[in-house]
């Protein structure tokens, strides 16, 4: 018996990896985030399939579920949002069925923020603009911070950031990042990237605050920052300049066609 964390990826359905799918389709217990993992995800569990939506669930609650399986004899398919080694809180599941001597894998999911940037036909790195893409978020009832960790000292960094679980604390990411970014940085809030209401409200740290309040966004959406989300020039990657070469390209300047 074995809990598969599975990362059921942004939300489309066609999102999931194989790998993921093919793990539901055959556990006869499925555990799951609530809203944010959708029906059509849901309807590939295996028919008579126990699905626990765990979102009403403590932490005890759900050992529980997987303890359950494992008297049973059963495989569990936990499906998390995105990917679960973001903000997934997987970690002290894995702690408690190292505890009890329940085995687990895990299995990768496409994350919201690379959903977010296909959708948007954006690369969060461009040559000599940015090079780094920071993952983090701002402190919620359910989590503080860490020391080091608030957007003013990671803003110093000028990287691309995909700012998690903060479009309530909109304020303060536009307070802690414009001194850093400036007033005219490009900003997207990206809203259920690949649901069938995916939005998007695109501005700059000036305005971003006030086109998602008339959008309405309050939960599940993620706030992008940075300069490759403008209209900003950049050079030509050299990885396929002609006079670049490399293992697989040793020669130099190719030869133009006929």
């Amino acid at each position: 018996m074995t809990v598969h964390f599975i990362g059921a990826g942004p939300g489309a359905p066609d999102l999931i990896t194989v790998r993921g799918l093919n793990l539901l389709r055959r556990c006869p217990v499925v555990l799951y985030a609530g809203s944010l993992v959708p029906p059509a995800i849901l309807a590939e569990a295996p028919a008579g399939a126990r699905v626990v939506d765990t979102a009403p669930l403590h932490l005890d609650q759900i050992i529980a579920e997987m303890e359950a399986a494992e008297a049973a004899g059963q495989d569990v398919a936990r499906l998390h949002s995105g990917d679960p080694s973001l903000y997934g809180a997987i970690a002290e599941q894995m702690r408690r069925l190292d505890q009890v001597g329940i085995a687990y894998q895990v299995v990768p999911g496409v994350p919201s923020f690379a959903a977010a940037a296909a959708a948007l036909a954006t690369e969060l790195t461009l040559p000599e603009l940015c090079q780094t893409v920071v993952l983090t978020r701002t402190s919620t009832r359910s989590s503080p911070m860490p020391p080091g960790e608030d957007l003013a000292t990671i803003g110093a960094t000028g990287a691309t950031l995909a700012i998690h679980l903060s479009i309530n604390n909109l304020a303060q990411v536009v307070r802690d990042l414009t001194p850093r970014y400036g007033a005219d940085c490009p900003v997207v809030v990206a809203y259920r990237v690949s649901w069938p209401d995916q939005a998007f409200v695109t501005g700059t740290l000036a305005d971003i605050r006030g086109k998602v309040k008339a959008a309405g966004f309050t939960r599940t959406a993620l706030v992008l920052v940075g300069r490759v989300l403008g209209k900003a020039a950049f050079p030509d990657s050299r990885l396929y300049a002609a006079d670049h070469t490399h293992v697989l390209r040793p020669g130099g300047t190719a030869p133009a066609p006929e």
